[in-house]
């Protein structure tokens, strides 16, 4: 098997000289501050393949730069992405150079995998984002998380590698602010709370996931905004981000997500109602042929600026329309 090398013009030359002020740093933290594209992981990997120079010699990242040395980064130009740009209209709430938030409606799914090769956010994102500067050597969007595919709502998606490193780790410090609301069935006791239960693959379904007994830990906040008839609005924060966390906590909780075909939350709880609640159910069924489930809140620190950032989003159409039903009726 042979590889082909990129050839001398498909590389970018990024050259440094150390100040007096700089000394005493390991090379690869002081890179990482220096070029603002590149992530630690991403220039210690460029070391490996011998693409960072120091003096003329490849070096290690651990080297401790001295005043005066000069550093020449060969930085190869990034790789197409296997995955098609496509001209999808996209709910931009904040974007700059290094990072954009969108708001994503339901019935799209973030990435693209089995079943769903195209039509995605990814699709739309390549398509929107002419300027990035590539992650791992690729030119791609850095996912940093996801959003069910019929759930709605604010994600965040890095633009580079130093802003996918920087909110990735705010994800798993658990640092991120994330508010969902929800309709969901029945009126939670208390009605304030927290639901701690582990998360993998259910038995049952491998399609799905269920609360079991050694998975992975999940902790979810909750608090009743309203309540209805046969129904509560709901807020509640992640403590974890689990896939299916929300859906399936609530659904052990015995309080499933108003239309969540999944995890209990469409037809088989109609047998609880009365018969005009039934009817009532039936009519809030045509409005919303989903989960009532949006991500509106969510919060970070700007991985460049140091800024806290903070952004909101209303329930979209679908939803709203339920509420208005269910208070109407509630009056």
């Amino acid at each position: 098997m042979t590889t082909t090398e990129p050839s001398p013009s498909e590389f970018r030359e990024i050259h440094l000289r150390v100040t007096t002020q700089q000394t005493d740093q390991r090379l690869d933290k002081y890179l990482a501050h220096q070029v603002g594209s590149l992530s630690r992981s991403r220039i210690q990997a460029l070391m490996e393949e011998g693409l960072i120079i120091l003096d003329g010699k490849p070096v290690k990242p651990s080297h401790l730069v001295r005043h005066g040395e000069e550093v020449v980064i060969r930085l190869p130009g990034p790789k197409p992405s296997p995955l098609l740009p496509e001209p999808i209209p996209l709910n931009i709430t904040f974007e700059d150079e290094h990072l954009i938030v969108v708001d994503k409606p339901a019935g799209m799914v973030v990435h693209p995998a089995y079943g769903h090769p195209a039509g995605t956010l990814v699709n739309a994102l390549l398509y929107h984002c002419r300027d990035l500067p590539g992650i791992g050597g690729e030119l791609r969007p850095g996912l940093v998380h996801r959003i069910d595919k019929d759930t709605s709502g604010l994600l965040v998606v890095a633009k580079s590698e130093k802003a996918l490193e920087g909110l990735s780790r705010q994800f798993k410090k658990k640092t991120t602010e994330r508010v969902y609301r929800a309709i969901v069935w029945g009126h939670p006791q208390p009605p304030e709370g927290r639901i701690e239960a582990s998360l993998g693959r259910s038995k049952s379904n491998r399609k799905l996931f269920a609360v079991v007994e050694g998975g992975k830990e999940a902790a979810t906040r909750y608090k009743v905004l309203e309540r209805f008839d046969f129904l509560s609005l709901l807020e509640l924060r992640l403590e974890t981000g689990r896939t299916h966390q929300i859906r399936i906590h609530l659904h052990h909780f015995g309080h499933p997500v108003f239309g969540d075909p999944q995890y209990g939350g469409r037809n088989r709880r109609l047998g609880v109602l009365n018969s005009r609640q039934r009817q009532l159910a039936a009519e809030l069924f045509e409005l919303l042929p989903r989960q009532a489930l949006h991500a509106g809140v969510i919060g970070f620190i700007h991985p460049a600026t140091g800024e806290f950032l903070r952004f909101s989003s209303d329930f979209p159409e679908d939803i709203r329309q339920v509420l208005e039903r269910v208070r109407e009726k509630q009056r």
